[in-house]
C-alpha cells in the first residue's frame, strides 16, 4: 500500500523548495469584470498584464450576446459535439471564423491547448516528421510528443537550422513534413520571420502550422494575424477566444477542409471534451463582428505600445527588442521580478513577475501588455509607478 503521509511530505517539500527559489506563483483576486483598471482587495489598479489587448474582456456588446445566447441556447451543452453538443451556434462561429481568417472551415475547441494538443496525433505518424521552434508555447510542445512522428527542432527563429532541420528530415525519408511555430512568441514578443519560413516549406515541400494567439484580432491586416502581416498563407492555424477576441475561452484550429474534416473524427480533445457553451460561441461570433472593422483599436493598440515602449526605454528599463503589444521588462532574478512586481503594486499597478519554467532561468522579467483602451494619461501614471518602483527596488 502506497505510503500517502510520505507522498504528501514529498510533495510539500517540492513546494517549499519552489518557493526557496523564489519560483512560487500567487494568485491575486480581481473583484469584478477584467478591464483596463481592475478592483483588487479593495483598490483600484491599472492593469498591464492581460491578454485583452483590444479591451473587449468587459464589452458590453459581448456580455449582451452571451446572456442573449443563454435566453435562447441555455447554459451548457452538458454533451461532446458529435453526441448531442453541436448547435447552430457553434456552426455559426466556426463558419465565421474561417472566413476571418480565410480557411475552407474551422473546429472549436475548449482552449487553444487542446487545439494545439490535438493537431499533429491525428493529421501525422511515424512515417511523418515535426520540425518545431524551440521557443514554441508548452501546448505545441505538448501536442508534438503525443504524436508518432519524428521530432526535430530548429533555434528560435533561426532560418538556417530550420533548413538544416528540413534537409535532415527528408534524408531520414520523412513522407509529409510539417513545420510548427508561433507566430508571436509570448514571453518576447517577437514576430517569427514567417514569410522566410514560408519560402523554406514551399523550397522542400513541407506543411506550415501556426499558433496565432497573440495575433488574432489585432495583427495584420483587418486583424487576421500573422501569416496575413507576412503576406504568406499556413496550411494549419490555431488559436484562441481567449485573448483579443473577448477573453473568455475557447480554441480553435482553421485549414483546408479535408484537415477539418478529420480533426472532427479523430482529434481526442474535440472527441471527449464537452461542447464550448452557448454564451461564449454567440459572444465570439460579437467579437467577430467588432474586431472586423476595429482598425481604430488596432491603431490605438499600436500607438499605444510604442508610446509604452518609448516611455520605459527613457527611464533607463532594460527591454527586448519589438513592436508587438507584449513589452517585457528585463529584470534577470525572479526574486528581483518579485520584488518589483509587489512594489509596482504599492504604486496601483497590476503586473505579474515572469520566471522559471515560464522563462528560461536567468530571464526573469515584467510582462507588460498593451490594452486599445488605455489613455495617455493611464500609460503617465503607469510609468510614473514603475519609474518610483524600479528606484524603490535598486533596478533604477
Amino acid at each position: 500500500m502506497a505510503d500517502v503521509a510520505a507522498f504528501m511530505d514529498h510533495l510539500g517539500q517540492v513546494l517549499q523548495g519552489i518557493e526557496a527559489e523564489g519560483l512560487l506563483k500567487r494568485e491575486r483576486e480581481i473583484e469584478g469584470p477584467q478591464g483596463t483598471w481592475v478592483e483588487m482587495a479593495g483598490r483600484r489598479m491599472l492593469n498591464l498584464c492581460a491578454n485583452n489587448y483590444l479591451g473587449l474582456a468587459d464589452d458590453a456588446r459581448l456580455s449582451n450576446a452571451a446572456m442573449s445566447a443563454m435566453q435562447s441556447h441555455g447554459y451548457g451543452m452538458a454533451s461532446v459535439r458529435f453526441i448531442c453538443g453541436t448547435t447552430d451556434l457553434h456552426r455559426a462561429l466556426e463558419r465565421s471564423l474561417a472566413d476571418f481568417l480565410q480557411a475552407d472551415d474551422s473546429i472549436l475547441f475548449a482552449a487553444c491547448f487542446d487545439a494545439n494538443g490535438a493537431v499533429f496525433e491525428p493529421l501525422l505518424g511515424a512515417e511523418d516528421a515535426i520540425i518545431s521552434d524551440s521557443l514554441n508555447h508548452a501546448s505545441i510542445i505538448d501536442g508534438v510528443r503525443l504524436s508518432k512522428a519524428k521530432r526535430y527542432r530548429f533555434a528560435n527563429a533561426d532560418l538556417a537550422d530550420l533548413e538544416t532541420q528540413l534537409k535532415a528530415a527528408r534524408a531520414d525519408g520523412a513522407r509529409f513534413i510539417m513545420v510548427a511555430t508561433d507566430g508571436v512568441f509570448s514571453m518576447d514578443g517577437y514576430f517569427a520571420p514567417l514569410a522566410e519560413i514560408r519560402a523554406l516549406c514551399d523550397q522542400y515541400g513541407a506543411l506550415l502550422m501556426v499558433d496565432d494567439c497573440h495575433a488574432t484580432g489585432f495583427v495584420g491586416p483587418q486583424g487576421r494575424g500573422t501569416p496575413a502581416r507576412a503576406g504568406v498563407k499556413a496550411e494549419i492555424l490555431t488559436g484562441t477566444l481567449g485573448k483579443a477576441l473577448g477573453g473568455a475561452l475557447g480554441g480553435y484550429i482553421a485549414g483546408p477542409q479535408t484537415v477539418i474534416d478529420l480533426l472532427r473524427q479523430r482529434a481526442r480533445p474535440y472527441l471527449f471534451s464537452n461542447a464550448l457553451p452557448p454564451a461564449v460561441v454567440a459572444a465570439g461570433l460579437a467579437a467577430l463582428d467588432i474586431v472586423e472593422a476595429a482598425d481604430d483599436l488596432r491603431k490605438q493598440l499600436a500607438d499605444n505600445a510604442a508610446y509604452w515602449r518609448q516611455g520605459l526605454e527613457a527611464l533607463g528599463f532594460k527591454l527586448l527588442p519589438g513592436e508587438h503589444p507584449i513589452v517585457p521588462v528585463m529584470l534577470g532574478d525572479a526574486v528581483l521580478a518579485q520584488r518589483m512586481a509587489a512594489a509596482l503594486a504599492e504604486e496601483g499597478v497590476h503586473v505579474a513577475g515572469f520566471f522559471f519554467p515560464v522563462v528560461p532561468k536567468g530571464q526573469a522579467r515584467i510582462r507588460t501588455q498593451m490594452n486599445a483602451r488605455l489613455t495617455r494619461e493611464d500609460l503617465d501614471f503607469g510609468l510614473k509607478a514603475f519609474e518610483a518602483a524600479g528606484r524603490k527596488v535598486g533596478v533604477l
